[in-house]
């Protein structure tokens, strides 16, 4: 075969396109055994690779899944796949934009929760895939003078994150991910906000305390004890600093004290 007799070379802008437009024909240059254009076998291949992320979308928000059922997931992380072609060869990072994309999809105006339990369960996959670091001591604190105890500052965990919801996504995340067997009643008129963190091996989430989320929130950003309490009482009444800072301990969500 001489050179004319060659097919043309794939164009990689044109096979990325049809790649994800189902509706798109077969890039010219895709040939099968017999010489000629083989859409067959590049519809094999582009139902494949769709499958494969529509599964790690599956795998990554189990509670969304349960939420719709398993039919209306696998459609709608269809037509997720189809507007957000990954952007990385990991598919352990791909569906960041999935609570977005939900929050904007028309068929599902009618339960605007879904999109923050969407977020919430990514939170909660950046969590289990943070840089690993030993929690701090609690001891640590106590070897702190009584009158300088407001003005030290943490350094949080890697794996630390606050989400914070207008929709109670702690009650939907035990309902439909961590404890699907507990009889759980969901009130989607009350707001929870959820302490994400993994001071060992496995990730853990835990209601936050009323002013909890503003606390943890000023503290990562760099605030000092009694600033993030003063931040925290203004947000909540009911905001307890012993028991906050109790829980933050317990829970690993700083790795170090900053006293200077």
């Amino acid at each position: 075969m001489n050179a004319s007799e060659l097919p043309p070379r794939v164009n990689a802008g044109t096979f990325g396109r049809a790649l994800w437009d189902p509706a798109a024909e077969t890039p010219a240059g895709l040939i099968g055994p017999d010489g000629k254009t083989a859409p067959k076998r590049f519809n094999v291949y582009r139902n494949n690779v769709i499958a494969s992320l529509c599964e790690a979308l599956q795998q990554s928000f189990p509670a969304v899944e349960s939420l719709l059922g398993e039919d209306y997931f696998k459609a709608l992380a269809r037509a997720f796949v189809a507007e957000h072609p990954p952007a990385s060869p990991v598919l352990m990072w791909y569906g960041a934009e999935l609570g977005d994309f939900i929050g904007n999809f028309p068929p599902l105006q009618a339960y605007p929760y879904l999109a923050d339990v969407a977020r919430a369960e990514w939170a909660w996959l950046q969590a289990y895939h943070a840089e690993d670091a030993p929690p701090l001591d609690p001891a640590e604190i106590g070897s702190v003078a009584p009158d300088d105890v407001g003005n030290v500052r943490f350094e949080t965990h890697p794996a630390c994150r606050v989400f914070q919801s207008g929709w109670p996504v702690w009650d939907l995340l035990r309902a439909n991910r961590f404890d699907p067997d507990a009889d759980i009643a969901v009130d989607l008129q009350v707001p929870q906000s959820v302490l994400i963190t993994r001071p060992e091996f496995e990730v853990e989430l835990m209601l936050l305390r009323p002013g909890g989320d503003v606390f943890v929130t000023a503290l990562a950003n760099g605030a000092t004890l009694a600033e993030a309490a003063v931040a925290a009482s203004g947000h909540a009444d009911a905001f307890s600093l012993s028991d906050t800072l109790s829980d933050c301990l317990a829970n690993g969500v700083f790795t170090a004290l900053i006293t200077a």
